[in-house]
């Protein structure tokens, strides 16, 4: 547990309006006998952004059947949370390999497949689960995959009969369907983060003073399938900055116990001159990002997140740049880090002012979700509508 990071964090029109034909493929009877729905938690950040549209679902009277694949902080989180007694665990992680990672996902769903034959949802749901397309194709289940990185879809033979991605991602770079691909307004983290609520004994159980100038620090996705190396050189390149001032305490939240345990032994020094803090135990990663004055991540979901929060950030992923992160480049939210001579000229070392309140928008994200696949599960199996 010690590397593991924990993240706590109106009527619209019917996203089908205007497909005035539905294919009879589309409105088989289910042979299920209960309105249920299967949600796969796929990666760490899956488990606050399923939790509430969990009990939202729930709320609209569907069952549910909650499995997880162990990954990376997936079961901390549903620690956590306290999701663990609901979730069925199966499965773990590949690694970098592709070719071991596709394996991983056939090995996966030859697991699940057994529950999931037993219990027959009528829909089944995830951010990016492989496995649970495989195991959807080979029962006829239709299954409806969220996305907010395009760079990751389509994949063929793997590709979910629906998606459901942000509208600032073009429908054509998501799905070779365009006609199933829905869309809501924010970021995945509009979802989860109005739940947030500020906390300020973070700053002592991390002993942080008063006057520190506080980073949180997210290292890249070194076993990504995505990652560039490039990344490693500007994470190398902070670390030097991180040095130069002697009031910064950078709060340094590895991936997984083996990135952790390489930033112990690369980084022993700056450890124990107190500017690196790994936590030896969890923290609440949107709490952090809210103490922060700025935040400096690998990419992914810490970036949204703080973006989200109105917190400075900075990133220094390389790989592919998806719409989500242009388009909070461009609106100012997001500053991309592209060189070592970026690292030390853009990133500005200053307190931020903060709020009183956590001002916070879109809360129509959830909503638009939760209609989506409402709108869907209504499309593929009427007889077994939510009444």
């Amino acid at each position: 547990m010690s590397e593991q990071l924990v993240y706590v964090q109106s009527e619209r029109e019917s996203p089908l309006q205007g497909h005035k034909q539905i294919p009879s493929s589309m409105t088989k009877k289910s042979t299920s006998a209960g309105k249920t729905i299967w949600i796969d938690i796929d990666n760490s950040p899956h488990v606050p952004f399923f939790l509430p549209i969990i009990e939202e679902l729930e709320r609209e009277g569907f069952q549910l059947l909650l499995t997880a694949r162990d990954m990376y902080q997936v079961c901390d989180l549903l620690d956590f949370f306290q999701l663990r007694s609901r979730v069925k665990v199966i499965g773990g992680h590949g690694g970098r390999n592709k070719i071991l990672k596709v394996v991983v996902n056939c090995v996966r769903a030859g697991q699940l497949l057994p529950m999931i034959a037993k219990h027959r949802p009528q829909l089944a749901v995830s951010h990016g689960s492989r496995a649970q397309v495989l195991v959807c194709k080979a029962l006829g289940i239709p299954s409806v995959m969220m996305h907010d990185y395009e760079h990751s879809t389509k994949t063929g033979f793997l590709e979910a009969e629906w998606t459901i991605t942000p509208d600032i991602i073009p429908t054509d770079a998501m799905s070779r369907h365009g006609s199933r691909t829905l869309k809501y307004p924010g970021l995945k983290e509009d979802v989860y983060v109005p739940r947030f609520k500020a906390d300020p004994r973070i700053l002592s159980d991390l002993k942080i003073a008063e006057d520190d100038l506080l980073i949180t620090l997210r290292p890249p996705a070194t076993e990504a399938h995505y990652h560039n190396p490039e990344a490693e050189l500007l994470f190398a390149a902070t670390l030097r900055l991180i040095a130069s001032n002697s009031k910064i305490r950078a709060v340094t939240l590895p991936r997984n116990s083996r990135q952790g345990a390489q930033l112990r032994k690369d980084y022993s020094s700056l450890i124990s001159s107190g500017h690196m803090i790994i936590p030896d135990h969890p923290v609440d990663g949107l709490n952090l990002i809210w103490f922060s004055d700025l935040v400096i991540s690998g990419g992914g979901t810490m970036n949204r997140e703080a973006a989200a929060l109105n917190v400075p950030v900075y990133s220094i992923f390389r790989g592919k740049i998806g719409a989500v992160d242009r388009y909070l480049a461009e609106s100012g939210r997001l500053i991309m880090l592209e060189s070592v001579e970026d690292v030390e000229t853009k990133i500005r070392l200053t307190r931020r002012e903060k709020p009183k309140q956590v001002s916070l928008t879109r809360p129509e994200t959830l909503k638009s979700i939760i209609q989506s696949i409402i709108t869907i599960g209504e499309a593929e199996c009427p007889q077994t509508q939510k009444s």
